[in-house]
């Protein structure tokens, strides 16, 4: 049976524990990784439904840029992981988050997981120029982009949403080929998409995650694209801890549970690291 490695995911929020802090206590604590999601703005004009339910938590409004929290995280930290769950690639511009992406791998010498999605916020995308119905081919375009830009030394793309003349970005990321790329979603669409474009899935499991029957379905989809299944790690984004859950995880083949922290008071979050510290111990 492959490793089973826990970590944790929080909105990081001005409101909450600090990177610095937070980093340090999940390293003595043990655990594997630190993911935090990204909202750059939330519009006040809003239509898009969140998909958790009616109301839009505070913490949406308040989230730091990952890349910024993540690096003091790193800087306080030797060993732990360091991931975006997920980075709204589509509302980046590209350059830009490629330069961002390789200097937090180099700097925290490759422990970068780079989790990426569409999103769901039409009006947040709207507010950078994108526009939702082509969400999901812009990041496909961005994703080729980014790899090229990461492991060629004079890189140019030409594609329908991201096009740029041959450039040098530079410095290159410590992890070979750039960090993993982990995509978040749940439907056939987003699986062939990692078959064919990441390195890793990173599914929610907000409404349960069978993880026995979705890991069979991505491995039915891995195989009509003749991609190995090996070649793929599983992060359940939003794990619930529960010893029997967590081993059913680990029995199905799942990589990685991501255990959430509540962005409250630096004592509560502590007060609730020491408790998943205790399910950690099992394993």
């Amino acid at each position: 049976m492959k490793p089973f490695a826990i970590g944790v995911m929080i909105f990081p929020t001005h409101t909450t524990i600090g990177p610095r802090a937070l980093a340090e206590a999940l390293e003595a604590r043990g655990f594997e990784s630190l993911f935090v999601p990204e909202h750059t703005q939330i519009p006040t004009a809003r239509t898009s439904p969140w998909p958790g339910g009616d109301v839009l938590p505070s913490e949406y409004y308040n989230t730091f840029d990952p890349f910024v929290w993540l690096a003091i995280a790193a800087a306080a930290s030797e060993t732990l992981k360091l991931g975006t769950g997920i980075c709204l690639l589509p509302q980046r511009d590209t350059l830009v988050t490629a330069k961002a992406v390789a200097s937090l791998d180099r700097l925290s010498n490759g422990r970068l997981l780079f989790g990426v999605g569409a999103g769901w916020n039409a009006e947040e995308m709207a507010q950078h120029g994108t526009q939702f119905s082509t969400r999901f081919k812009k990041l496909e375009e961005q994703l080729h982009a980014l790899k090229g830009l990461w492991t060629t030394e004079a890189f140019a793309y030409e594609g329908q949403h991201v096009a740029f003349e041959e450039t040098i970005s530079s410095p290159k990321p410590v992890q070979i080929g750039g960090p993993p790329i982990l995509i978040g979603g749940e439907t056939d669409h987003t699986l062939r998409r990692i078959a064919k474009l990441g390195q890793g899935w990173l599914p929610r499991a907000r409404h349960g995650f069978d993880a026995a029957a979705n890991l069979a379905r991505l491995r039915r989809i891995c195989d009509a694209e003749e991609r190995p299944m090996s070649d793929i790690s599983t992060s359940v984004f939003g794990a619930p801890a529960d010893l029997a859950t967590l081993e059913a995880y680990m029995e199905a083949g799942v990589d990685r549970a991501l255990l959430p922290l509540a962005s409250t008071s630096e004592s509560e979050v502590l007060y609730r690291l020491d408790h998943y510290a205790k399910v950690l111990d099992t394993f």
